[in-house]
């Protein structure tokens, strides 16, 4: 266990062409490095900053921002955000910042991209982490689609009619939005401060040209991205997890946990999609006691 505060650094570094923001806590050590992926896809690390408890055990906490968010530059061309540009950039990254073998952790989008990832350079891992992730969009879009006629009338219809429009900045519709984020994004009273920061600064152009309008409505470029049928080769320790009311729901969590032959699986019976925030105390438990076993 290490004592006291663990040092905090941040930097910018220049990867395929782009300066990129990064963010570390703590020392490199022999429990070695946990590298944030986060989620959007055109978010913001900061919403996973509570990563940071992991520093505290010893480990080496790395975040950034993605290629398109937060404090990383913009693309100068929409084509280039793509799962498979993430990729390439992440390994950028871990390289020029000489991190070494990793234990990944993947939030959302982020747990896509880490699976993604993993496929293509699995010598560069320790562990894989999908933390309320996904494998295949179709999927979770199905899985959203049945949470948003599970809400209470007249959310649905007005959920439908609004979107048969387009209207998707109308208030009547971002009301309905909100409510189906507080029920499965995060069900805390009150969202912590870096979980609203990042909702705040979700970068328009990424998240509309890979995403959509909304968590629910992907229409973007990854809407029918599906690695479902691949994931038997991911042959790392991996842990799934998810939360009981998750948008990205328990169904898609277990899907990637049968694909996966060395997985582990946890469900957090009182969470939504930010477990590490809504379930806090227990989700770094189960995290901490899997990483320990493998590091």
């Amino acid at each position: 266990m290490s004592s006291g505060t663990p040092p905090i650094r941040e930097g910018f570094g220049t990867v395929h062409g782009y300066r990129f923001y990064w963010r570390s806590a703590g020392d490199p050590g022999p429990r070695g490095t946990v590298l944030l992926l986060h989620g959007g896809p055109g978010a913001t690390h900061d919403y996973l900053l509570v990563f940071e408890e992991l520093a505290r055990l010893g480990y080496r906490v790395v975040f950034y921002d993605q290629l398109g968010c937060g404090r990383s530059e913009l693309a100068r061309d929409l084509a280039e955000y793509s799962v498979e540009r993430d990729v390439r950039d992440l390994e950028e990254l871990r390289t020029r910042l000489d991190l070494g073998r990793v234990h990944l952790v993947g939030s959302s989008y982020g747990g896509a991209l880490a699976l993604a990832y993993a496929l293509a350079h699995p010598e560069a891992l320790r562990t894989l982490v999908s933390v309320s992730g996904l494998a295949s969009i179709p999927l979770t879009v199905s899985e959203m689609a049945r949470l948003k006629s599970e809400l209470p009338a007249p959310l649905p219809a007005i959920l439908a009619e609004h979107e048969a429009r387009g209207e998707f900045q109308h208030p009547e519709y971002l009301r309905a939005v909100n409510e189906f984020y507080r029920r499965h994004l995060c069900r805390l009273p009150e969202w912590p401060s870096e979980v609203r920061y990042t909702m705040e600064r979700t970068n328009s152009p990424k998240y509309l040209t890979m995403n959509g309008p909304n968590e629910f409505t992907i229409t973007g470029t990854i809407r029918d991205w599906d690695i479902t049928d691949r994931l038997g080769e991911i042959q790392l320790p991996t842990l799934v997890t998810a939360g009981r009311y998750d948008e990205v729901t328990p169904k898609v969590a277990e899907s990637i946990h049968r694909g996966i032959p060395s997985s582990e699986y946890q469900r957090f019976e009182e969470s939504s999609h930010l477990a590490f925030w809504e379930e806090r105390e227990r989700f770094f438990g189960v995290l901490a006691d899997f990483l320990d076993r493998h590091a």
